[in-house]
């Protein structure tokens, strides 16, 4: 079926990469004596619209330097020959790698001024070889493409499956993508993506299109436009950050751009992290709509619910999904709370017994040993709980040596048991300790110290309060992202019953929490309890978590082992995911599956890089075929670029970065007595 008929969008993220020319030769008409010398930025002239817009979250989150001209700025520079280019030591200097415009008029041509502006970044491109991006345009030959009326499409792009070409793998820059791209359709009642699909020109290579008819003709969304010496990527789709379709062309689209030589790196990553392994779950009350245990869920009296906690055939389970999936589990354990529960079950523990029989099918994370709370000490006599103050009215924290206890206590006993603990990787119980607003605004002034005691150096905190990295005393928190797959459900039903309470509205029978928070949005009705889980919550987290994945983000994602018990709902979200990614990426773009300190380090090493590079201490550029990048002392540059680069050494040279999704990309710096990093492109 063509893209007749087809409706609403879908939503998410994405990511890729593609080795695309190593060196780009001058331009017919370009100086060629001297080779130039190409600076590493990246040129944004940026209309307010959502493409530019999407386009330059992709660069910042790469780490890819660039300069933003507002075309809304009355006191912004004119654009002409001295703004674009210079001279340096001799050698003529082009200001930007590569220029991101609205479309194929960035200035306007309709105004004198416009049109001035216009001819010299057009000559500038020519000149130098430098490529630019229209980030949406419409289908027409002033773009390469016929009108949409001659054998073309216009309207609603919701659902349509698109494909790279063959040009597209192997000449174009989007060879890491194997399956087809499905634009997003989350909404039956909106349309989310518009666009034109135009039959290519003469000069015009597709590198995306899709069927523009039920006879199976098809016609370009996104291709290069070659002419006048120039050289334009042509996006003929509207789009947003977000947008599972741009995701995942966006690292394409910068490879085009860069012509596969930039600062910045980009991964596909996803880890999974299982807390309170050993310890038990409380189970949601389907009834009273809340979870026993909970301070909101009466004064204890009431008949209360049997708690969740996965089995020892769970846990065959789950080391026979690792194998089968080809992914690494971390198992955030609470040692005390199994001991505690082996003591009240008879002595025994099957559970532990073939977890620790397994120690080494999986990564082990530090949940201390009873999963305290280690921030201020809870007056929960109130809902919502307050921090309990002293006679002085001084808040009353949990003390430093409690801290450590639960800290060292879990670790000496993993050690005693053989289980391979990094001890400088923590996350507190419920991320305790850390500031929780809008009860206890601060960290609690003991933990630091504590963490510095017991050698911890990464502590997870919720994405959802704290999405970057910050100190806690010595130690950086690593955020995690959570997901909708409940603490406290061992069942589906349980799972949809409790998401009915929170996301319908309250003449639906729900909690009406979801019409009062901005930040929430009500069911527009109750999930059946029977199929909701699987038809809608599986397919919408699993979306949720890809969009993830596909951005370049590494924070892990969270969920508890009661979700491995019982029904194992986790599982069905999981393996989504996926086979998600699987079917959209080539084999060289494999899903890169972190522990936390790596991940810790990931983030911060791009803190301290997207500083040097906002104080504008980084000096990068390529000459011929050779890349030279400068940063500060102690500063780690992210650098990607073709196969076959080589870095040089004071004796000799080495082969350069790690081989991910047809490129050659690493955090570096300069050995030692050098100082700078120098790479060697390969020759044509």
């Amino acid at each position: 079926m063509g893209l007749y008929g087809l409706r609403a969008g879908r939503t998410a993220a994405a990511l890729l990469a593609a080795g695309v020319l190593a060196t780009a030769a001058p331009a017919p008409g370009a100086a060629a004596a001297t080779a130039p010398r190409i600076d590493l930025t990246v040129l944004v002239v940026d209309d307010g619209g959502g493409a530019v817009e999407a386009i330059v979250a992709e660069l910042r989150d790469i780490g890819v330097p660039y300069r933003v001209l507002r075309l809304d700025d009355p006191g912004r520079p004119v654009v002409n020959a001295a703004f674009l280019s210079d001279t340096v030591s001799g050698r003529p200097r082009a200001k930007y790698q590569g220029v991101v415009a609205p479309d194929e008029d960035p200035f306007g041509a309709s105004s004198a001024a416009g049109a001035a502006e216009n001819e010299a970044l057009f000559a500038y491109e020519k000149t130098f070889g430098i490529r630019q991006i229209d980030a949406y345009t419409w289908s027409h030959p002033g773009v390469g493409l016929e009108y949409t009326d001659n054998g073309g499409y216009a309207g609603v792009l919701d659902g349509a499956k698109s494909a790279v070409t063959a040009a597209g793998r192997t000449s174009g820059p989007f060879g890491y993508l194997d399956g087809p791209v499905t634009f997003e359709d989350n909404s039956p009642l909106t349309a989310e993506s518009y666009g034109y699909a135009g039959k290519p020109r003469e000069g015009f290579t597709s590198y995306l299109d899709t069927p523009v008819d039920d006879a199976g003709a098809r016609a370009s969304l996104i291709g290069e436009y070659a002419h006048d010496g120039r050289s334009e990527l042509v996006v003929t789709f509207a789009y947003n950050r977000y947008q599972r379709q741009f995701r995942v062309l966006a690292r394409g689209m910068v490879e085009w751009l860069t012509q596969g030589i930039h600062l910045g790196q980009s991964r596909q990553y996803f880890a999974v992290h299982i807390d309170d392994v050993f310890a038990p779950d409380a189970r949601w009350d389907t009834e009273r709509n809340c979870t026993p245990g909970d301070i909101d869920c009466g004064d204890g009296s009431e008949a209360t619910t049997t708690d969740i906690r996965m089995t020892a055939a769970d846990a065959q389970y789950a080391k026979q999904w690792q194998q089968s999936s080809g992914f690494t589990l971390d198992m955030v354990y609470n040692a005390g709370s199994g001991e505690e529960w082996k003591t009240e079950h008879g002595g025994t523990d099957a559970l532990a017994a073939q977890l620790l029989a397994d120690r080494a099918q999986y990564r082990w994370i530090n949940h201390t040993y009873t999963h305290l709370f280690l921030g201020c000490v809870q007056d929960v006599s109130v809902v919502p709980w307050q921090c309990a103050k002293d006679p002085a009215g001084t808040t009353r924290w949990t003390s430093r040596s409690d801290i450590s206890a639960q800290i060292r206590d879990n670790q000496n006993w993993a050690t005693g048991k053989g289980i391979p603990v990094d001890r400088s990787e923590l996350v507190t119980g419920e991320h305790s300790g850390l500031m929780t607003l809008p009860q206890q605004p601060q960290d609690n002034p003991n933990l630091a110290g504590a963490l510095a005691d017991n050698g911890v150096k990464w502590t997870a905190s919720d994405n959802s309060r704290e999405p970057q990295q910050r100190k806690v005393g010595a130690a950086l928190t690593v955020p995690r992202h959570p997901m909708n797959v409940y603490y406290n459900v061992g069942t589906a039903a349980e799972m949809a019953d409790e998401y009915n309470w929170i996301y319908a509205a309250e003449s639906d029978g729900g909690s009406g929490v979801c019409e009062t928070n901005p930040a929430s949005t009500c069911l527009a009705e109750p999930l059946d309890t029977a199929t909701g889980y699987a038809s809608y919550i599986v397919p919408q987290e699993a979306r949720i978590a890809l969009s993830h994945v596909t951005a370049n983000d590494p924070r892990p994602h969270y969920v508890h082992q009661s979700n491995l018990a019982e029904e194992r709902i986790l599982y069905p979200v999981l393996d989504k995911v996926l086979a998600d990614y699987r079917a959209l990426f080539a084999d060289s773009a494999p899903i890169v599956n972190p522990r936390q300190r790596d991940i810790g380090t990931e983030l911060q090493r791009r803190a301290v890089w997207n500083k040097a590079v906002a104080d504008g201490k980084v000096t990068a550029y390529r000459i011929g075929d050779t890349v030279t990048v400068k940063a500060p002392s102690g500063v780690n540059a992210p650098v990607t670029a073709p196969e076959g680069t080589r870095k040089q050494q004071l004796l000799g040279s080495a082969v350069f970065g790690a081989a991910y999704a047809g490129a050659r990309s690493a955090w570096t710096a300069p050995d030692l007595l050098q100082s700078a990093v120098t790479l060697k492109l390969p020759t044509a």
